[in-house]
């Protein structure tokens, strides 16, 4: 079973939600806070595999909580941390990016058709991010006046790529999903997964929406303006 917590301060929302996923037979909810603070007390005592973690709350917003609660996750290890999905009411809205760089694994608009809301929380629960390539690129192209006016040192990690690990990494982050590197590298599809797997354990990221962040904050690819 997926255990879910919901986070969001409107209760109409929470219940709305709780009846799609318990009407799954893989998933259930094991618990739900009105913020970020209740969040972070509720999942130090209720396991959870899921989040789904509004953005704007009471007493702490999502971003925040989000950064505490894989802070403290990292800290012990990222064994058993659960993957969080922020939700947003507005279609990327200015904290979004910041929650992504907090570690979250990706995006739900909260009018989020049911069938797309179950995929992508089995998707997360099986280690990929939710937010499709094109998606990915489309928020940084957007939200390029966030990023750094200069370049951020390159991590030490990122010398440690093969020349051909780089260039998944580059076209990763130009919002190919890996059939498109497949054939644009002249690759088999399963060959892309085992270097996009590698590149993810060398640079110590959770999934690719994180290595799109580091290349753009690298300099590695530049937002279209």
């Amino acid at each position: 079973m997926i255990r879910i917590v919901l986070v969001d301060d409107q209760e109409l929302l929470r219940t709305g939600f709780r009846m799609i996923l318990e009407a799954q037979q893989d998933m259930t909810v094991v618990g739900e806070a009105p913020d970020g603070l209740a969040a972070l007390d509720l999942l130090g005592r209720c396991p959870a595999d899921v989040v789904l973690m509004d953005v704007r709350m009471p007493k702490l917003d999502g971003v925040e909580a989000t950064r505490r609660l894989l802070g403290a996750a990292r800290g012990g290890g990222l064994d058993g941390a659960p993957r969080v999905l922020i939700l947003t009411t507005f279609d990327l809205d200015e904290y979004a990016f910041a929650a992504i760089k907090a570690g979250a694994s990706g995006f739900l608009l909260k009018d989020v058709p049911p069938a797309e809301l179950l995929t992508a929380i089995r998707a997360v629960h099986s280690g990929d991010a939710v937010v499709a390539p094109s998606t990915t690129r489309r928020l940084l192209d957007r939200f390029a006046p966030m990023l750094p006016a200069a370049e951020a040192p390159p991590p030490p990690s990122l010398a440690g790529l093969t020349e051909r690990e780089r260039e998944v990494l580059i076209l990763i982050a130009q919002g190919l999903s890996n059939a498109e590197i497949a054939a644009k590298l002249v690759l088999s599809e399963a060959t892309v997964k085992t270097h996009v797997g590698r590149i993810l354990m060398k640079l110590e990221l959770r999934d690719r929406v994180q290595a799109v962040v580091l290349a753009y904050e690298t300099g590695l690819v530049r937002p279209s303006r």
